[in-house]
């Protein structure tokens, strides 16, 4: 089933017999391109609604939960990291290591949604 549309070649002659008329025709040139998008608008079926996504339920690739995947990695990065802390700066070194993946994954768990 196709839906009617509003022929472009219409909205261009009517573009262009706009702009030989003048603008003290821009008012009539308005309601009627109005009224055609109204009536192609009204002669289309009525479409179901569209479903929301749950809230909490990821949906779509760009919608993923990424939070599993940042506590593996912070994981991993906390070795190395610890090692050359403890190694160049002591103690005080592994704790700044240690803040800043905590930091990062507070940061990345309550990020704006």
């Amino acid at each position: 089933m196709t839906t009617p549309r509003l022929p472009r070649d219409d909205l261009a002659a009517a573009m262009a017999a706009r702009r030989e008329l003048g603008p003290e025709y821009d008012d009539a040139f308005i309601e009627t391109v109005v009224e055609r998008i109204q009536e192609t608008l009204e002669a289309r079926p009525a479409a179901a609604p569209a479903r929301r996504p749950r809230p909490g339920r990821a949906h779509g690739r760009g919608d993923r939960d990424h939070s599993l995947a940042t506590a593996v990695l912070s994981l991993l990065a906390a070795i190395p990291l610890s090692a050359i802390a403890v190694v160049n700066a002591g103690l005080p070194g592994l704790f700044v290591a240690m803040a800043a993946i905590v930091m990062v994954n507070v940061t990345y768990t309550y990020r704006p949604r």
